[in-house]
This record gives structure tokens, sequence and C-alpha cells, in this order.
């Protein structure tokens, strides 16, 4: 599959077009269709998944307005990390529009809890986004981390971390018609033992990851949020429901503008990322 981006005018906003059919889709929770392993977007029947990498690129980097065109029913998965669009920004630049951008301000909390899972929204002066994860695998217990999300964070110590699974559920996906294209090269796999595929990344690569895709699918809202993002044990399906659940909160959000175009950070190598030797288990 080939991927492409775009310019395109002020008011735009993010829209993936099929190239193959001719149908865009663009990137809304309206448009929000599966959230099983990845999230996917659906128009007139036409689809384009797993675009929550590349979407979280483009919200931390400040891109409000793109014309993505793929020629097929899936975003690249390239290394399974946000790092290679990353750099395709970088490369291709960006141009400001003029003006002020709107953002979502958070002024009270929403979360939406089910079972031991939950994904809240709190006040905050920016986006900073403390992820939980826990497994039942001696590898993946526990892990956390906190991050304030801008492009210079999400370059260096986000970006990298790549997509993880267990190679176990892997057979199970395929019969499903999912990760499909999923290999040891563009993900972590995890067998009953360890990291079955050389070096991390981060120690906590894993919950680094699941922050990139929150990432990418707080994008979906209208604006880009203002707030701390509490989340344990959730998921694309999650992010998601707290999402709407934020929108539909009116009393609990306003509007702020702030300017447009931060800075981009100069771009270190980020293919490869740091390593850190696989923890002994």
């Amino acid at each position: 599959m080939r991927l492409s981006l775009h310019p395109a005018a002020p008011g735009h906003g993010i829209r993936f077009r099929r190239t193959d059919v001719g149908v865009e889709i663009p990137a809304s929770l309206e448009h929000l269709s599966r959230t099983d392993h990845a999230t996917t977007l659906t128009a007139e029947g036409v689809s384009v998944g797993t675009v929550e990498h590349l979407l979280s690129s483009l919200h931390a980097l400040a891109v409000d307005d793109v014309l993505v065109e793929v020629d097929g029913p899936e975003v690249p998965v390239l290394d399974g990390s946000a790092a290679p669009f990353v750099m395709l920004l970088h490369e291709a630049g960006r141009r400001a529009h003029g003006g002020a951008r709107q953002y979502l301000k958070v002024l009270r909390p929403v979360e939406v809890v089910r079972g031991g899972r939950l994904v809240r929204f709190s006040p905050s002066d920016a986006l900073r986004i403390t992820y939980t994860i826990g497994f039942d695998h001696p590898l993946l217990t526990h892990q956390q981390g906190s991050f304030r999300v801008d492009a210079q964070s999400f370059t260096e110590q986000i970006a990298p971390a790549r997509t993880f699974g267990f190679m176990a559920e892997v057979e199970l996906l395929r019969q499903h018609g999912l990760a499909l294209g999923g290999s040891l090269e563009n993900a972590i796999v995890i067998g009953e033992s360890g990291v079955l595929n050389g070096h991390l990344r981060f120690e906590d690569e894993f919950v680094r990851h699941k922050v990139l895709d929150a990432i990418g699918d707080l994008a979906l809202l209208p604006w880009p949020v203002v707030a701390h993002v509490e989340a344990v044990k959730a998921g694309h399906a999650l992010h998601a429901a707290a999402a709407k659940a934020l929108l539909e909160a009116e009393d609990a959000w306003t509007l702020v503008t702030r300017p447009e175009l931060p800075t981009l950070p100069s771009l270190r190598p980020v293919e490869s990322g740091a390593t850190a030797p696989v923890p002994a288990v």
C-alpha cells in the first residue's frame, strides 16, 4: 500500500481518501466504525483502518488540515510505531494558516469506567497523559507512564514506541481477519518467557505505545484537547467512549484559543530509538 500527504485549505480537517475507490473519509468520531485492536473509520461503506499512529503524529505536531491518500483499506503499519510518520512530517514541513487554534479545555472531571478499566479527563493547562497497563503476563503485570504531550516529547519519547502483541493471540487475530500484516519487523511480539524479537527501545515501551494510541484516538475530537487524561487498562474502544462522553458533557469544557503553530523540535534519529535490554522474566 502507498500513502501520501497533501496540503489542505483551512477548515478542511484531516480526511482520508481511498484512491482505489475514490471515497473520502473524515477523521472524526462520527465516522469511527471499529476499535478492535486498531482504529477504523468508515464513510459510504468504505473503510480505512489502523489510522491511530498517523493521527497521533498529526495531532502532536499540530497539523490540522491535510488530505491523506491511501490506495487500500489500511494505513501502512511500517515499523509499528509513529516514528516514520514523524520523520515524514518533518521532511514535508508545515505552513501556518494564520490566526489562532481552538482547543477544547476541560473544566471539570469526566470519566468512563468499565469494570476495572477507565479513562478520566481532568482540568490541566496542557495535554498530559498518565497511562497504566497490566496484563496476565510476567513481563507486563504493571507499567505506568506519564507524559506532557507536545511536539518535542512526542518526537523523542512517544513516537518511537512500537505496537505489541502476545504470540498466543496472533493466530486468533488472523482467524478474524486482523493483524494480517503483522510480523516480527513491525511489532513487539511477546512469548511465554519474554520478547521474541530483540531489544526494546525503552524499558517501558509498552505503556508508551498505549499513550501513542490514546493521542491518536483523541485526535478524532473536533478540537485538540487540553486536559490531564488518566487511563487505566484502557484501549481504543474506551478512548473513543470517553471522547464521546466528554463532548456530550457540554458544561465540562470550553473552547479557548492559542497560537496556531508550535515550533517543531530539531529531529533526532527516531527510526530505531533508544534501545534497552529486554527485562528478565
